[in-house]
């Protein structure tokens, strides 16, 4: 009977010891890296669609609007005095939207 108990068990298969890590880092990129990814391309895609007369927030938390776009340089007009600014494109974190109170349906 002791000769029962004392017997290994037989060896696990070793893809099996390692099915739980696997299936952790799985959803680890599902939730974090493709977001991740796909906020990335939104952002690029925006900044290439920049416009004159867009109104866009940089990262330092300045709101004006574009004046002229050379290459990766922006020229924004910040309200109140009409300041003229040279930022670079990347800087740009949003295009702000202008909602209008008699626009809702």
């Amino acid at each position: 009977m002791f000769a029962f108990l004392l017997q290994q068990a037989p060896a696990a298969n070793p893809v099996m010891s390692f099915l739980p890590l696997i299936f952790i880092v799985a959803i680890f990129y599902f939730l974090v890296f493709m977001p991740m990814q796909r906020q990335k391309k939104q952002q690029k895609e925006m900044l290439q669609a920049l416009q004159s007369g867009n109104e866009v927030l940089t990262t330092g938390g300045i709101v004006g609007t574009i004046v002229s776009i050379t290459g990766d340089m922006l020229i924004l007009r910040v309200k109140p005095d009409n300041i003229k600014l040279q930022v670079a494109r990347s800087a740009v974190s949003s295009l702000v939207t202008q909602d209008k109170p008699g626009d809702t349906k």
